[in-house]
């Protein structure tokens, strides 16, 4: 599991588009990505999905969203 954290990045007015997709073309075949984000990266979703990830997430109690993309099978 390849952990990114984009809180900071956002919060100073970055935006993670490039570094996320950076980190997914690295993963290696085994490989999940859990993305750390303030807010549901829902145009995410759809990315990742043309790129044959399916996702999984929930949202922390203060507000954290924790998002699992795994290669589909």
């Amino acid at each position: 599991m390849v952990l990114v954290d984009v809180r900071e990045d956002i919060a100073a007015g970055r935006e993670p588009f490039a570094r996320i997709m950076a980190v997914v073309k690295d993963l290696g075949a085994d490989e999940d990505l859990e993305l750390v984000v303030p807010f549901e990266p829902v145009p995410l979703y759809e990315a990742m999905g043309a790129r044959g990830y399916t996702h999984e997430g929930a949202a922390d109690e203060d507000g954290t969203w924790r998002v699992t993309f795994r290669r589909q099978a």
